[in-house]
């Protein structure tokens, strides 16, 4: 792992979403699914779950019975010939994801989402699907962690069209290049807006990050790039179940949060931040009471959000990092 790199790897989002973009202009990757599916399960560790978490509720929402589970579990839904197995794994070598495909290969329609095609997860798969992200010379899961949401959308298009519902098809080409747009405002303007981010999440109980639960995967992801590169602690939580389990920090600790707004209870979480003083950093958006703000290009669209949102975290993390490596030389 190395900080340089996985800054880099950042910087390069924009190409990489055009160029995942124009990937799905020129051909539906999911075409090879068959028809008659009736269940989709996705299985997935780390970010991959992250993103399957969310994917999975949308394609409830559309109607589709879907589930993401850890693929580490010992219980899951039974093989089948109409279950949809879709693992995902960015370097295609997840002991666990490679446990959990083997109880389904042969027995479910297995679709491998991968970053390098060839890779241990590929094989025996019924439909190989890249992800286009382009090599994590970092060492960290980012680019993929954001394709993998995009293509899980794109899945979500295949499997609503085949049942008729044409209406809810998203653009998901076009969603990632205003992704990209976003992506490029947020980092052509860091010198405006990092500084302070840092500045305010720079505490001595770690980092927190909370997000509504359609878009718990930015909460997630962004308390693991804390983890994963600087090494501090931090952990997620999910808007609304805030109040009922984290709210107990406030009271001891310095507590410091990034927001990701949009939930229902947005304001319930901010009133006792307010009361008891403690600091959030909001992305995407303002709430009272927030001692800070970082917005972006077209932060009001919620899936341009999803897919963005992240890069503030990981961004911070990435100079929190380098600065260790610093102090380390």
């Amino acid at each position: 792992m190395n900080p340089e790199l996985y800054l880099a790897d950042l910087e390069a989002k924009p190409a990489a979403l055009a160029s995942l973009a124009s990937t799905l202009e020129a051909g539906d990757p999911f075409d090879g699914i068959p028809a008659g599916i009736r269940r989709v399960v996705l299985l997935g560790m780390g970010s991959s779950r992250y993103a399957a978490q969310v994917a999975a509720s949308r394609l409830r929402a559309a109607g589709v019975d879907a589930a993401a589970e850890y693929a580490s579990a010992s219980l899951s839904y039974p093989a089948s010939p109409d279950t949809l197995v879709v693992a995902i794994s960015a370097t295609g070598g997840s002991r666990e994801t490679l446990d959990a495909v083997a109880r389904h290969r042969g027995r479910s329609f297995v679709l491998a989402l991968t970053n390098k095609p060839g890779s241990a997860i590929t094989e025996g798969a019924d439909l190989v699907v890249p992800m286009v992200a382009g090599e994590e010379r970092g060492g960290v899961s980012c680019r993929t962690f954001q394709h993998t949401i995009g293509l899980l959308l794109a899945l979500r298009n295949r499997l609503t069209a085949v049942r008729g519902d044409a209406g809810s098809v998203l653009d998901v080409p076009g969603l990632l290049r205003r992704t990209a747009e976003a992506t490029t405002d947020l980092l052509e303007r860091r010198d405006e807006w990092l500084e302070p981010a840092m500045s305010l999440l720079d505490g001595p109980d770690g980092v927190y990050t909370i997000a509504p639960a359609e878009r718990l995967s930015s909460a997630e992801q962004s308390a693991l790039m804390f983890r994963e590169g600087p090494r501090r602690a931090a952990d997620a939580c999910e808007t609304g179940d805030w109040s009922h389990v984290d709210v107990y920090l406030t009271k001891t600790l310095d507590y410091r949060a990034i927001l990701f707004p949009g939930s229902p209870y947005d304001d319930q979480a901010m009133e006792w931040i307010r009361e008891r003083g403690s600091t959030v950093l909001t992305v995407g958006g303002e709430l009272p009471g927030a001692k800070g703000s970082v917005r972006y290009r077209h932060d009001d669209d919620p899936h341009v959000a999803l897919l963005t949102e992240t890069l503030v975290a990981e961004l911070v993390a990435a100079r929190w990092w380098l600065a260790g490596q610093s102090a380390l030389t």
